[in-house]
């Protein structure tokens, strides 16, 4: 989560110091009229910085994973970005709105509007002509941006409309690159602002083209057909097996994909439940109803249909050499642990049985039951030589701290990793965190969302 912290501040930060360097006189003007000016060209210059960053993240770029975290933490800073997008458009606004109902009012007194100086070149006499234009548009794009952002916002408007009508944002996004290129004070393009902002807005224009033309991570996707399918009615699962012929790169246990099951409908995120064999080039998927789409799965599904799938993606592979971990699987969150168990089992097999060198626990907390996944479970534990835990809420009570740290005397030499609910996951670390584990560097949490 530091890394996500980091990332967003510091960004809004250089922004800042850039702004400061190009205009370091913008704040001693006086009044609110003084003030108008240089704030509505700042808060500007930072929405768009957010909005740019945003855009770019969302075509699922390998550089910056690694640092980040994963996957899942780029989309948390993506929603972030979002967030800072919409307050900061919301004070723009503002700062050219309000002036204006203030003096509608009788509050303010507008100040004598100075001649404003001549045009310094060609280029900057086309751009104020388009003035009026880009405000037009940018007031509109505004309202578009405000509404789509809070359709992602609300949980409880459906994946599929938001996934649906996300994209519109990147259209919207093109709106206010305009605004912002004739807009913006014509001295900050000789500036590093200006070097710094038109590398921004031409990515997130690039950014936004391949959105809207479909074509995010298609290099990373491979034709795939579904195999096999089993589904567990108690706990509301489909087990999903694809056949993945050609192309696919591998993977690590713990990593997900983007798969497409029907082209109507929108690809939806799946952690792999299974090791990568190349001889056998197999995924196994295992998605819970959770959402309108995922409910019709059951019956939509069936042997030999075509699917794609994009990946792999995620940091999630267990790779911090401790020598005991705790795996913590919350639900549907027991998918990562599967697949690394498999992944271990397949080692000792090819080692003669050879234990490895980690000590492992695996505690899957559930509100569901089914003896046939537990029993599969069960197998999966015995073969990779993992101790498992097993708390159902309904006979074993939650899952708290104090519990998981009873189980495993030596849990402060331990790391662990967490895949489950959000705040479940909060309380678990914060109860460590207590105890003294740190946990910045060895809570390990899988943010499974991705809006």
């Amino acid at each position: 989560m530091s890394h996500i912290k980091i990332a967003f501040w510091s960004t809004l930060a250089l922004l800042t110091v850039l702004w400061f360097a190009a205009d370091p006189f913008a704040l001693q003007a006086s009044g609110v009229f003084g003030l108008r000016g240089p704030m509505v060209q700042f808060s500007g210059l930072l929405a768009m910085t957010c909005m740019s960053v945003a855009m770019i993240l969302a075509l699922r770029p390998r550089w910056p994973e690694r640092w980040i975290g994963g996957l899942d933490k780029m989309y948390r800073l993506h929603k972030w970005l979002g967030i800072g997008a919409l307050v900061l458009a919301i004070a723009h606004w503002l700062w050219v709105e309000a002036p204006r109902w203030a003096v509608g009012l009788g509050w303010l007194t507008r100040p004598e509007r100075a001649a404003r100086p001549a045009a310094s070149g060609e280029i900057e006499a086309t751009l104020r002509s388009w003035r009026g234009t880009a405000e037009g548009v940018g007031e509109w794009a505004f309202y578009a941006a405000v509404l789509l952002i809070a359709v992602a916002l609300i949980q409880r408007i459906p994946y599929r409309l938001f996934y649906k009508t996300h994209r519109l944002l990147a259209a919207v996004y093109l709106v206010l690159v305009f605004h912002t290129v004739v807009l913006l004070n014509f001295r900050y393009w000789t500036s590093p602002l200006g070097v710094v902002m038109a590398v921004l807005l031409a990515c997130g224009t690039w950014a936004a083209i391949v959105v809207l033309a479909r074509r995010v991570g298609a290099s990373r996707k491979v034709d795939g057909t579904v195999s096999r399918l089993h589904y567990f009615p108690g706990l509301r699962v489909i087990e999903g097996e694809i056949d993945a012929p050609q192309n696919w790169p591998g993977h690590k246990p713990g990593q997900f994909a983007f798969v497409t099951w029907d082209e109507a409908e929108e690809a939806h995120p799946c952690t792999i439940a299974s090791t990568w064999n190349p001889s056998e080039h197999r995924l196994t998927f295992i998605t819970k109803e959770l959402g309108d789409f995922t409910r019709r799965l059951p019956e939509a599904l069936h042997i030999g249909q075509p699917v794609k799938v994009e990946g792999p993606y995620g940091c999630f592979t267990f790779d911090d050499g401790r020598p005991r971990q705790i795996w913590i699987g919350g639900g549907i969150g027991i998918t990562p642990f599967i697949a690394r168990m498999k992944q271990l089992a397949m080692d000792r097999q090819a080692y003669s049985g050879r234990q490895h060198a980690q000590e492992i626990d695996l505690f899957h907390a559930t509100s569901d039951y089914s003896e046939e996944a537990i029993d599969k479970l069960t197998a999966d534990a015995e073969g990779a030589g993992v101790r498992l835990h097993v708390f159902y809420d309904k006979r074993d009570g939650r899952l708290a701290g104090d519990r998981l740290r009873a189980a495993v005397p030596g849990w402060r030499d331990a790391s662990v990793w967490f895949c489950g609910p959000v705040g479940f996951g909060a309380a678990l670390r914060d109860d460590l965190a207590r105890h003294g584990l740190p946990v910045d560097e060895r809570f390990h949490q899988e943010l499974f969302a991705m809006r």
